[in-house]
């Protein structure tokens, strides 16, 4: 996901009027809510195991096989011990 552009803040700015000040809460407000959701739908995405599996199907199946192997040479190695 690429970066907003960023708009000029004039948060920090002498002379502001209450009026300045409230519509840059307003804004900040809004951006926050945004990265909020943005961040919320990007953590069910990495989370949802079902798609995870689907996506690293290959992968899994790989590493089942290999952890196969290895539990079965370790189970004859100890029979001939």
């Amino acid at each position: 996901m690429a970066p907003e552009p960023t708009r000029p803040s004039t948060a920090g700015m002498p002379g502001r009027s209450a009026a300045q000040i409230r519509r840059d809460i307003e804004l900040q407000r809004h951006d926050l809510g945004r990265s909020v959701e943005a961040l919320r739908g990007r953590v069910a995405e990495l989370t949802d195991w079902r798609r995870q599996v689907q996506e690293h199907r290959g992968q899994l199946i790989v590493g089942a096989a290999v952890v196969g192997f290895a539990v079965g040479g370790l189970m004859m190695l100890r029979r001939r011990g």
